[in-house]
């Protein structure tokens, strides 16, 4: 193993985590609505980022891929959270939480795809 490796995850993955938190409070404070806008577009946008990190630097750059797909991605994207908030949403509105489930897995799955074929 390289030892910038967890250097290079590391750092990339505290600014995506700081990132994910200055979204995730912007989009709280501006929606007031049940639907957790903020994970959900933080996770869309994460995927996309990855999907175009994983296309032009893993093979070119991996230490760049490192930090940024690995490191910022990781950290900013946040599939735990979407978990927690999907079952909430269960308990009080479960068409919503079906939505909010598989809009954001399908939604990052087609931009993956989409990436990949047309870049």
């Amino acid at each position: 193993m390289n030892a910038v490796f967890p250097i290079l995850v590391g750092v990339g993955s505290a600014v995506g985590s700081v990132a994910r938190y200055g979204v995730s409070t912007l989009i709280a404070h501006v929606n007031k609505s049940v639907f957790p806008w903020g994970t959900w577009l933080i996770n869309v946008v994460g995927t996309t980022l990855l999907g175009l990190f994983a296309l032009s630097l893993q093979k070119t750059s991996p230490n760049l891929f490192l930090l940024l797909g690995t490191g910022f991605c990781g950290g900013f994207t946040t599939f735990s959270t979407m978990s927690v908030e999907t079952v909430t949403l269960f308990r009080n509105n479960r068409p919503l939480s079906v939505f909010y489930l598989f809009s954001s897995l399908g939604i990052g799955l087609i931009l993956a795809w989409i990436i990949q074929i047309w870049i």
